[in-house]
This record gives structure tokens, sequence and C-alpha cells, in this order.
């Protein structure tokens, strides 16, 4: 099927051809005809009627939007159809984290995923970096780790630039610099082991050498400089060196500095804004806060302050919380996440009430910009690509007045190939009898800690006890398997899923059986696990560790798969070790079970299912899996 859209410019048409190749309608000189018209309404309009078509948008990401609404409808068979959008925010897109989780999408999946986004109607996209991105002046900065070069970066913003997509940089000036900070060299500028030390030159130094590296492969100048989550700021290496000071005033002075290297460069920042609530509170997220003005002297002029909130499902204390940053800044942008940080799940349930919540405040708050988070947390488990329901969900909210789940899904399926409803069910990873009997599973992530806990020790298992999830994991299974035919370019995801629910069918209550079997001397059933389930297991590890390899080398860089090699390495010799104990024990050379004659107690002193267990040192061992773990 083919359309002529008159009137476009060079880089607009430029642009659509290249989406084509996602839609399947190309741009020619033939075939339907629509008249593509810039306006100064901030509304996409996209019509048919009579044989001629017609587009009205402000800006071309309204245009790319447009354009795939177009090739969806007529795909459907549509001969005619009148679609109007208000466009509810100036900027919407994603930051994805390449930094915490070690996997950073390499620059032919960005461009991939630019495509997409540029199809659903977005404009922004942030790459969250810590030390993943080239410093020549720091060569220890981004050591062995997955960063991207500066030619890379650039590459990725004149690709971005075609479709109207601003991308922004994104650096850390303060800290959650845990990786970079592990080196020797940076003693000099280290407060404690994730924060830069404030007010010393050689770290000014250090943070101009990442500012300049981290903007100069863009067009914009804007740029996140970050600085959350500092929560002992002052107390380590600072605190011997300058004495004691309230956060609020080192805050003040490091701000300061940076800023001046910010105004040297030309650059405008944006901030996350946490750090001044935990000046004088330590909720954050405390709807009711309201900001001391000592404190919002603190904040510099002409910065846009973030407010990032994943968790709260009320509009209302969303708005009031937009309220406070409001009196901090003129500019203040929200940021939003997709639950998919826990382990392997997608928490979609999650994801759905907190986006709705929050944006529909941004709308009643005048908040223009919004952008959406992925985070890797402790490993990154889940499939990353599978975030991009997430960037469909927030352009669904950035263009009409109401949320419409039955269009989110069409468009979702029209410009990544997914199918909704499969994506619903990754949910059940985590979601099951075990978790359900809190009432709220969206902080329990029982698939994680099934998968890594060690089969003999059983950190978990005193609250696992009486739920036994084998049959709850082979349903997931099917699900996963059928989802793997039919979701395009996620198919290598599903995949993955299905070998993860199959090892969990067994590995999840292995530990509950092998202890009650022990404990009752049935003999019968050791020797079961031992020449039969235990050995099955290892295949099944074995061929997840094999999709997730495939995965891994489709959408990431090859540097960072090394910790999750660690991991099923560690699974699979520990059960190696399980079986051979086992052996040894009904063989009768061990005369006891030392593993299985432990009593499980609750993790961490709490009965009930374990809530946000995200740390695999903590969940694989009692010991420390290295001295410094």
């Amino acid at each position: 099927m083919e359309i002529r859209i008159k009137e476009l410019t060079k880089k607009e048409k430029e642009a659509l051809e290249i989406l084509s190749g996602i839609t399947g309608i190309d741009l020619s000189d033939e075939g339907i005809e629509f008249k593509a018209e810039k306006t100064e309404e901030n509304v996409l309009r996209v019509s048919l009627k009579n044989g001629k078509g017609a587009i009205g948008f402000p800006h071309q990401a309204a245009l790319n939007r447009g354009y795939g609404l177009i090739c969806r409808y007529l795909k459907e068979g549509k001969t005619e159809f009148e679609i109007e959008e208000k466009i509810n925010f100036d900027s919407v897109g994603p930051m994805f984290d390449v930094s915490q989780g070690n996997c950073a999408f390499t620059k032919d999946t960005l461009k991939k995923i630019i495509e997409m986004l540029a199809l659903m109607g977005l404009n922004t996209l942030m790459l969250y970096c810590e030390d993943t991105f080239e410093v020549k002046e720091q060569p220890y900065f981004g050591y062995f780790r997955p960063k991207y070069t500066q030619k890379e970066l650039k590459e990725l913003d004149d690709f971005a630039y075609k479709f109207g997509i601003e991308m922004i940089p994104c650096c850390q000036t303060l800290a959650h610099l845990y990786d970079p900070m592990r080196w020797k060299v940076f003693d000099n500028i280290r407060d404690y082991y994730a924060c830069l030390l404030v007010g010393k030159d050689e770290t000014y130094k250090f943070i101009e050498d990442l500012i300049v590296a981290a903007s100069k492969p863009f067009r914009t100048k804007k740029i996140n400089i970050c600085m959350d989550e500092a929560m002992y700021l002052g107390t380590g290496k600072y605190l011997t060196e300058f004495g004691y000071e309230d956060k609020t005033t080192i805050m003040r002075k490091h701000l300061k500095r940076v800023k001046e290297i910010l105004d040297r460069h030309g650059l405008e920042p944006m901030m996350f804004s946490d750090m001044f609530y935990k000046c004088f509170t330590k909720k954050y997220w405390s709807p009711n806060a309201t900001v001391p003005d000592e404190v919002i002297k603190t904040v510099p002029d002409n910065i846009d302050l973030i407010l990032w909130n994943y968790s709260c499902e009320k509009t209302e204390e969303v708005e009031k919380m937009l309220i406070q940053h409001k009196r901090m800044s003129d500019k203040v942008t929200f940021f939003g996440g997709i639950w998919s940080w826990l382990g392997y799940s997608l928490g979609w349930s999650k994801t759905l009430a907190t986006t709705e919540a929050a944006l529909n405040a941004c709308k009643k708050r005048g908040i223009r910009d919004v952008m959406l988070t992925t985070w890797g947390d402790h490993g990154t488990e889940a499939a990353q690509n599978v975030n991009l329901i997430g960037c469909q969900l927030y352009a669904e909210y950035a263009y009409g007045d109401k949320f419409d789940y039955e269009k989110f899904k069409k468009n979702f399926k029209a410009v990544t190939g997914g199918r909704v409803e499969d994506f619903e069910a990754l949910e059940l990873f985590d979601k099951n009898a075990y978790t359900e009997s809190t009432g709220y599973t969206a902080y329990y992530n029982a698939s994680k800690q099934l998968m890594w806990q060690d089969i003999m020790l059983g950190l978990i298992d005193g609250n696992l006890k009486g739920f036994y999830l084998g049959e709850h994991y082979a349903d997931l299974a099917k699900k996963m398997k059928k989802a793997k035919e039919r979701n395009g370019q996620f198919n290598k995801a599903f995949d993955y899923y299905e070998k993860a629910a199959k090892v969990l069918e067994i590995k999840s209550e292995a530990g509950l059986r092998l202890c009650d079997a022990y404990k009752k001397g049935d003999k019968d059933t050791l020797a079961l696990y031992a020449e039969k389930l235990l050995p099955e297991l290892n295949k099944r590890v074995k061929a997840l560790r094999a999709s997730a390899f495939e995965l891994w080398f489709s959408l990431y860089k090859p540097i960072g798969w090394e910790i999750m090699d660690m991991r099923f390495g560690s699974l699979t010799s520990r059960i190696d070790s399980a079986v051979a104990e086992l052996k040894m024990y009904l063989d009768g050379r061990l005369e006891r079970l030392e593993e299985l004659e432990q009593k499980r107690l609750p993790f961490n002193g709490i009965e009930g299912p374990v809530r946000y267990c995200n740390d695999y040192a903590k969940i694989v061992s009692a010991s420390r899996i290295d001295p410094t773990a």
C-alpha cells in the first residue's frame, strides 16, 4: 500500500520515509493523498474523507504520530476517519537506565528504539549515565564498563534529530557513582563510597571534565546533572576534612560551584529534587511536607527541578508535591517510572496506576514536561526492550483528553508488533498465591528471590512455607510459550521469560520439598530430586542462560553480561553440589545434611512474603559473597 503526503519539508519527508519501514506503508507520488499543514494550535488532526486526507500538526513529533495513525487505520481497512488529539505536554519521552543494571543498549538497538518513539509521537530521549560515557581526561571513569563513545553519542543525536527528538545528556555530579568511585585513583575526591567530596578544587575539575564530555556530542544546551540520593552527604571524608555541616549548607556550596561550570559552558541544567527534601524531611515523597524558605533559597535560579515519583497512586497527592516544587522553581519536570526493576516481572498494574495519578496531576497543574524512567537495579533480570510498552503508555497520555486502553493496545501493536495482553502476563512472575496473600503485590519480587536463593540454604523458605508454586510457574511457562510466537521483535524476550518460568516450575518449591522429605526421612523423594528433578533443573537453567545470552547480545553492549553469567554459573554449580551432597547422604557417606537440619527462620525476622528484596548478595547466601559485598 502507498500514500502521498503533500507539503512536507525535505527533513519531514526523509523522516517518514524511514518510518515507513515500520508501518509497511510506503510514501510515494501515488496512492491516497494527504495534505500536511503545520499549525500554531497544539492539536494533532488526521482525517480521510471522500478519498482525500489531511494532517494538521504543530511539530514533527505530532506529524510522526499522525503518519503512524494513518497507516494503522488504512491497514485496518478504514476508508474514512477523523482523529483529533489535544497535545498535553511540550516534551515527553523515556530516560533509559544504561548504567545501574550493567546493560547498555547498542547504538543500533537505540536507533530502532528512536524510530518507534517517533511513531508514538514522543520527542525527548535521555540515557541515564553514571559512568557509561567516554571522558578522555578520566581513563578510569567507565573503565571496563559498557560505555558510549563520543562518536556513538553524536551519531545517535544526529539520528534522533531527523525525527524531531531531542536527546538530553545526563551525568551524575554528586552521588550515585558507585562504580567509578571504586578506583583508588579517585580517593582524593571521594566523600563516601558513592559520593564526591564537596569543596575540593580537584572535585570540580573532575565534574567539569564530566559535564563537557557528557554535553559535547549533543545539539541541545539542556543537561541533567542529577544530584539525587546523596543520602550520607558530608558524613565521610567531608566530615574529617571540614567538620560537621548540615546538608543544606553543603548542597548550597556544591550547587554554586557546579552552576559556575554550567554557566561557563552555556548549559541549561535540570536536576532531581530529592536532596532538597532530604535536607528537612526523611520522606521525599511526603505529599504533606511544606518546603521551608531556607531550603527554597538553596535552589539556584534558572534550574529545571525534577520531581521523580514512581509510587503514588493518588492524583491529589502528586498535585501537592507539584505545588511545593513550583514554590522552589519556575521550571518543573515530572519523571515517572515503569516497574521493571524488581527482577523478572513487569509490574504493569502498578505502572498503570501511578502513571494515571501522576500524569493527570501534571495536566491539572500545568506541568508541560514529563518523562518516564526505566531502571536496571541490581543486575537487570527484566528484558529492557519490554519497557517500550511504558513509552507507548506515556504517548497515549500525551495525546488526547482521555486515556483509552483499547486504542493504546492497537497503537502499541502497530508501532512495535507487541501484544499488550502478553505483556500484562509478565506480572505473574511476581503475582502469585505467595504474594497475593499481602493484598498488594507491587513491592514483592518473588521471581528474583526464588531464582537466586540457594536450594540447600533457602533463605526465603522460612517465609515461603506452605506456598508451593510449581503449578503456577508451569502455567506461566505455557503463556510465555504462546507469547514468544506472536510478538515479533519481542519474541526473544518472551523465549527468555518462558525459560525463566520453566526453571521456577521446579526451583520455586525444591527447597521446601527437600526440607520436608529430609525431616520425614523420606529418602525416595530425596532420591527423586538427586537423580531426576535437580538434573532436569540444571538443564533448564542452562537453557535459560543460553536464551539470556542470545537476548543480551541482540540488545546490549557485551560488557555487563559477565554479571549475569556469574549468577547463572553459580546457580548451576550449586545445583551440581546439591545433587552430589544428596547422593552422599543417600549412600551413607554423609551422616546428616547440615543445611537441611537448620530451622528456616523468617527472612530478616519478618513473617510473610519478603518485600522488595532486590539484592542478589542478600538472597543467595547468609555469608558475604566477597569481603566487601
